[in-house]
Order: C-alpha cells, then sequence, then structure tokens
C-alpha cells in the first residue's frame, strides 16, 4: 500500500515536471548561446581595450543596473507574477495597460530625479556627467525589454524568447566592436551597441508577444497598482541590497585602487557570474512560470522545487569546483595577459553565483505566498553585511577581499533563506541526492590529480573528461539503492 502511494506521487511528480523540462529544452539554445556570448564578449572586450576602458564598461553597466533596479526591473517582475491571475479574470488588457503606465511613470520621474539630484550621482558613482548621460538614456530600451521579456515568459513563450535573446546577443557584440574599432570611444562604444542592439530587439519583442492585441490605452485600475506596488516595492529594495552585495565592490574598488583593478574584477566577474548564472537559469526560466500556475491552482509544489534543486546541484558544483580548479588556465585562455591577476577571484566568484542561484528556489516561497517582504529583510540584511566586508576586506587585502566578501554574502543570504521558511512552501531538502553528488567527486578529484602531475593535455580536454567521469560516477551510484537516506 505504502510503495503504491510512493509510486503515485511519483507519478504525479513526474507529470509536474514533463512541462518544465518542455519549456527547458526550449530556453536553453538562449541560455546556452548567452553563455558563448558572454565567453567569448571577455577576450574580445579585453583585447580592444586597456584595464581602465574595460573598468570604466564595467562601471557603467553597475550603474546601469542600479538604476534598472529602481525603476523598471520590478515592474516587469510583478507583471510576470500576476499575469496568470489576470489572464483567468480575462483582464490582460487592463492589467497591461497598468504595467505600461507605471513603467513609462517611472522612467520619467527616473529623468527627474536624475537631474535634480545629478551632482549626487556624480559624486555616489564618481563618473562624468556624459557617461552619466549616456546610461540613462540607455535605461529605456533595456527597461522596455525587461518588461516586454516576462511577458513572454508569463505567456510560456519559449521559442520567441530564445529567438529574441540570440538576436540581441550577437547584435550587441557586432556592432560594440564597430563603434569601439571605428569610433575609439572605449568602454562607452560598448553602451552604444546595447542601445542600438537592444532597441531593435524591442520592436521584435512587441510582435512576439503580440502586446498590440492585448493592450488598450484605458484607465490604470488602482487596486491593480496596490498589488503592484506591494508586491513589487519590496522586490526592488530586495535587488537593491542584493546590487550591494554583488556590485559595490566594484565602487570601493575604484575609490582605494582606481579602475585598472575594476577591470580585473570586472574580467574575473564576466567569466564567472554571467557564464554560470546564465547556464543555471535554465532551469528556473521555465520552472518559474509553471509553479506559479501550480501554486495558484492549489497545488504542493513543495516537491517539484526540490527535485529541481537536485538538477540544480548536480549542474552547479562540478562546475565552481573545476573552475576554481582551472582558474588560472580560464583567465589565460578567455582573457588578454595584462588581465591574469583576475585568476585569484574566480573561485570565490564561481561559489558566489552558485550560492545566488540556489537562493532562487530557497526565496522562491516567498515569491508564491505574496510576502516578499521577507526576501526584502534578509537582502537588506546580507547586502548591508557585504557592504562592511567590501570596505574592510578590500581595504586591507585589496581586490582578493572583493572575492572573498562576495563568497561570504551569497552564501549567508542563502543559508538565511533556508532557515526562514513559510508554512508548506519549506525546501524539502534531497539528502539521497546530495549523498551522490558528495561521492562523485571522488573519483573527480583523483583523476584531477592525475591530471595536475602529468600535463599531458589541454585545460579544456581535462574539464571535459573530468565532467565526463563524474556524471557517469553519479549515475552509477544511482542504481545503488541508498536505504539509510530518505
Amino acid at each position: 500500500m505504502l510503495n503504491s502511494t510512493i509510486d503515485n506521487e511519483n507519478n504525479e511528480l513526474d507529470i509536474s515536471l514533463k512541462p518544465i523540462f518542455s519549456d527547458m529544452l526550449k530556453y536553453a539554445p538562449s541560455k546556452l548561446f548567452g553563455i558563448a556570448g558572454n565567453a567569448v564578449i571577455v577576450p574580445v572586450y579585453t583585447n580592444l581595450l586597456s584595464p581602465e576602458q574595460y573598468g570604466i564598461y564595467t562601471i557603467s553597466l553597475a550603474v546601469l543596473s542600479f538604476l534598472c533596479i529602481l525603476f523598471s526591473d520590478w515592474v516587469g517582475l510583478s507583471g510576470l507574477r500576476f499575469f496568470r491571475q489576470h489572464q483567468i479574470q480575462n483582464g490582460v488588457s487592463k492589467y497591461l495597460s497598468t504595467l505600461i503606465m507605471l513603467l513609462a511613470v517611472n522612467i520619467c520621474s527616473m529623468f527627474v530625479i536624475a537631474y535634480l539630484f545629478r551632482s549626487c550621482f556624480y559624486d555616489f558613482f564618481k563618473i562624468p556627467s556624459k557617461l552619466f548621460l549616456v546610461i540613462l538614456i540607455l535605461i529605456i530600451p533595456v527597461a522596455i525589454r525587461a518588461l516586454l521579456f516576462q511577458i513572454l515568459r508569463a505567456q510560456i513563450k519559449p521559442g520567441a524568447f530564445t529567438v529574441s535573446t540570440i538576436i540581441n546577443q550577437i547584435l550587441t557584440i557586432l556592432i560594440s566592436v564597430f563603434v569601439i574599432k571605428y569610433f575609439h570611444l572605449g568602454g562607452i562604444s560598448i553602451l552604444i551597441g546595447m542601445f542600438i542592439s537592444i532597441g531593435i530587439i524591442d520592436i521584435v519583442l512587441m510582435f512576439q508577444s503580440n502586446i498590440f492585441d492585448y493592450f488598450k490605452c484605458e484607465r490604470p485600475r488602482i487596486d491593480t497598482l496596490k498589488t503592484l506596488f506591494i508586491y513589487g516595492v519590496p522586490i526592488a529594495v530586495a535587488s537593491i541590497s542584493l546590487w550591494f552585495i554583488t556590485q559595490s565592490n566594484k565602487f570601493i574598488l575604484r575609490h582605494f585602487n582606481g579602475f585598472s583593478d575594476v577591470g580585473l574584477y570586472g574580467v574575473a566577474y564576466g567569466l564567472t557570474f554571467p557564464i554560470l548564472m546564465t547556464l543555471f537559469a535554465i532551469i528556473t526560466i521555465a520552472a518559474f512560470p509553471r509553479i506559479i500556475n501550480l501554486y495558484e491552482d492549489k497545488k504542493d509544489v513543495r516537491p517539484i522545487i526540490s527535485k529541481l534543486t537536485a538538477y540544480f546541484m548536480l549542474i552547479a558544483f562540478p562546475l565552481a569546483v573545476l573552475s576554481s580548479l582551472y582558474s588560472s588556465d580560464i583567465v589565460e585562455i578567455f582573457a588578454n595577459a595584462k588581465f591574469e591577476k583576475a585568476s585569484m577571484l574566480i573561485p570565490y566568484f564561481a561559489f558566489g553565483a552558485v550560492f545566488l542561484s540556489f537562493a532562487e528556489y530557497t526565496t522562491m516561497q516567498y515569491h508564491l505566498a505574496n510576502k516578499t517582504y521577507i526576501n526584502t529583510i534578509l537582502k537588506v540584511f546580507t547586502g548591508i553585511l557585504g557592504l562592511g566586508l567590501n570596505f574592510i576586506l578590500i581595504k586591507h587585502y585589496g581586490i582578493l577581499g572583493a572575492g572573498i566578501a562576495t563568497l561570504i554574502t551569497n552564501f549567508i543570504y542563502f543559508l538565511s533563506s533556508t532557515i526562514i521558511v513559510l508554512p508548506n512552501l519549506n525546501w524539502q531538502i534531497p539528502y539521497r541526492e546530495i549523498l551522490k553528488i558528495v561521492l562523485s567527486f571522488v573519483p573527480l578529484f583523483i583523476l584531477f590529480f592525475i591530471f595536475k602531475n602529468s600535463n599531458l593535455l589541454h585545460p579544456i580536454i581535462q574539464i571535459l573528461i573530468l565532467l565526463v567521469v563524474y556524471y557517469a560516477a553519479y549515475y552509477s551510484f544511482s542504481f545503488v539503492r541508498i536505504s539509510s537516506i530518505k
């Protein structure tokens, strides 16, 4: 009888996971191409730009992300969360009208605030006025793209999302390289390339999302606005705190060491966070809309989230370990020789990216229960902690301090989200899968030490062989019944 119940639960879990896996396959090309694009960006840009100019580009992206968090990103995320609810009620037109109006008002407010407090922004970010103006203008297409991408996710159109992402990546690189080579504008060239490419993609997304069929110019609904603010504002506050965890170290480095160290930081960051988190996002970008729908239909989503975390750990931890073991080789292969010191940051950033991505699963409970203020509190706490750690560690240990602070704060954020849980939404830890993952590292480390002493194969080939050994060991352990672990 017990076995029959377990079999039924497993069948229900498989049925729920099947559409998620199907969507993952459709999203995968865009994410894998994004990984390739991020891997290409670093060698291309580091060979065309000096460490100082690459540092300016890195700082610009940090400022851009800061302003997007405040004025646009949370609108798109809120739009995703409640799209299904309004779709059921046949109120999508009014909902989109409210979203678009809210985004437009936010962008206009941003320009007004930026103008009134421009000197404060210049002093805070330590950037010239012309660069700040370019960033402000760039936010317009970036904000539109963010909203339209979330609408595509809500409509569950992974194919359209994939095509747009790939085109955007190609256009940005090509246009940026063209501007760098022929106009000699340094780091600003990449921002100009982004503006042109994202503007083109915005037009494509408008047709892919069929927004003209949905959208009607109607009076915004006050109750919808209230819901969006209650859900979205805590997300914005939480994201700002997360920004302090992952981005503030660039400005502190700029203060103590100048743009050159920021350039080194940018290389290490570019070879870890964008690549690893893009890969890890293949699961969450497909799963979250489906999980929202299941939760709205009163289903228990904990077994699904637990199963997905097992897959995440299976993918994430070997990549972080191998990135750490081969950090010097990775920087040597993908960056110009003048950036070789960036390798010391790779291990800290790789594991920092893992724990930050892991937290997307453990904090999903707060989004489902519409209690994002809890996530906000966690991020504010870790953001303040991260800011303090960055300042102290960078002051005493230089660029290495930025890596240590990033790892500590991201791990504490993840750990906090596993301690503070909501009823019926707690993360069910997949103990059996964790044990198999740990055991699979044994043959990996044995073979690594053999490779280290032989130096017969290229590092990339070694990494691929080690991954094959790791997954072969894992699937071998899958045939062994570990009855003592529930």
